[in-house]
């Protein structure tokens, strides 16, 4: 974790508001709160030494925007005294330096002094716009409230209505939420492009197993119906689909798995694209996908 940054050296005026938009970075934690926290939001890096009369003057200047800006960014400090081999690997030769990064890189940077009102101008391009602010507060809350998450995501679309991710992203609170006619509608539209991201194409591999499972009354009608003719494997795969959309996915491809294996027909047709979906749905990364499409593999060929 980092520490809060002293306001002693070099700005002893900065308001205390600052410890909670300003960090002191050292070695050990680069790593996490300048890599990995710029992949969820902007972190200015400012090099700096407590020699450097210049780092004294910019400095409170960049910790009052911090706080000004309450969050739109971090701004991270690394005394160059204490920290020589952050700079020596930045390749520091000037103090003050200041480094932008977003998404694990650095985007631009200054060297000197600036006014503030340089800065400002500097960072504006740099600075998440309302919309991707909207979409991180809706990213937060998926889980906990995902009516509030809805609300957020279509307040950002309001603002960038031709942004693809949120549409994707908006498709998914309304699939957690069981709008299924919505999100179907949503998948839809971003099918008409000629293609579907792979979260896209994870959401409609969702859908389309719980809209089977919706038809089918869930698990237990969809096994009454099924044992009511045990011939018609179709009905099996119906099973199969309740499974998958009630998160049993060994069981529904163990069963797909079983049916790919005794039919030759629609059954079998119905089976491989039931399991496709669930592949879909785990990833490529999944133990089930992989043990699972070994033995489709098997099965089919």
């Amino acid at each position: 974790m980092s520490e809060p940054v002293s306001f002693g050296s070099p700005s002893a005026t900065a308001p205390a508001a600052a410890a909670s938009f300003v960090i002191n970075v050292t070695m050990t934690t680069f790593q996490q709160e300048v890599m990995q926290r710029s992949l969820e939001g902007l972190v200015v890096l400012d090099f700096w030494a407590p020699w450097c009369q210049p780092c004294q003057q910019l400095a409170p200047v960049l910790e009052k925007l911090a706080v000004e800006y309450a969050g739109k960014f971090t701004l991270a400090k690394v005394n160059t005294d204490a920290e020589p081999n952050i700079a020596q690997a930045f390749g520091i030769q000037s103090l003050p330096t200041v480094i932008a990064f977003a998404n694990g890189q650095p985007v631009d940077q200054f060297q000197g002094m600036l006014t503030e009102e340089q800065i400002r101008q500097w960072l504006a391009p740099l600075l998440p716009s309302p919309a991707q602010i909207l979409a991180r507060e809706a990213a937060a809350l998926v889980e906990t409230d995902p009516q509030a998450a809805e609300s957020k995501y279509r307040e950002a679309l309001a603002l960038m209505p031709d942004q693809d991710p949120l549409k994707i992203c908006l498709a998914s609170v309304l699939l957690k939420q069981g709008r299924l006619d919505e999100c179907g509608s949503l998948i839809a539209a971003l099918e008409q492009r000629g293609f579907l991201e792979p979260d896209a194409e994870r959401i409609k591999s969702e859908l389309e197993l719980r809209v089977a499972s919706a038809e089918s009354g869930g698990v237990e009608e969809a096994r009454k119906t099924a044992e009511a003719d045990p011939t018609n494997l179709v009905l099996q795969v119906r099973v199969a689909d309740a499974l998958a959309a009630s998160s049993q996915h060994r069981k529904a491809l163990e069963l797909c798995l079983e049916i790919v294996q005794q039919d030759f027909g629609d059954a079998r047709t119905a089976a491989k694209d039931t399991m496709v979906n669930i592949f879909s749905i785990l990833g490529p990364a999944s133990e089930l996908t992989s043990e699972f499409r070994r033995k489709l593999s098997t099965a089919l060929y």
